[in-house]
């Protein structure tokens, strides 16, 4: 169970954990309150609209990021965290991607090391 889990992608993780502890908490007080959350991110001010446009650019580019990179490093399901992101949030998907991410090219890197080891012993 704790097999390529390095301590980057233990932080990752549980910024992923605080991502969507974080949003629904809001999100479950907006609901609570019959809020129209989708007014609220332009309606309330030009500095919530500042953040909202903000974060926007960033979930979209990092979700280009999600996609290209998974691709890049075969990575299976990349699109999986972005299409979650919609359900969940992006302060939960992009983090839990990165810990995946990290554990993946940390199995890869043990691979390689086994194999390059197999090398030797055969010579």
């Amino acid at each position: 169970m704790t097999r390529h889990w390095t301590p980057l992608a233990v932080v990752y993780l549980v910024l992923a954990v605080v991502g969507l502890v974080g949003t629904w908490t809001y999100n479950a007080i907006a609901i609570a309150e019959g809020n129209d959350f989708i007014s609220d991110l332009v309606s309330s001010g030009p500095a919530v609209s500042s953040i909202t446009n903000d974060l926007l650019v960033v979930a979209v580019a990092g979700s280009i990021l999600i996609i290209v990179e998974s691709r890049r490093i075969g990575m299976r399901f990349g699109w999986a965290y972005v299409a979650a992101s919609a359900l969940t949030a992006f302060a939960f998907t992009f983090p839990l991607w990165l810990a995946m991410r990290e554990r993946h090219l940390t199995a890869g890197r043990a691979g390689r090391g086994r194999d390059e080891a197999a090398s030797e012993n055969e010579a």
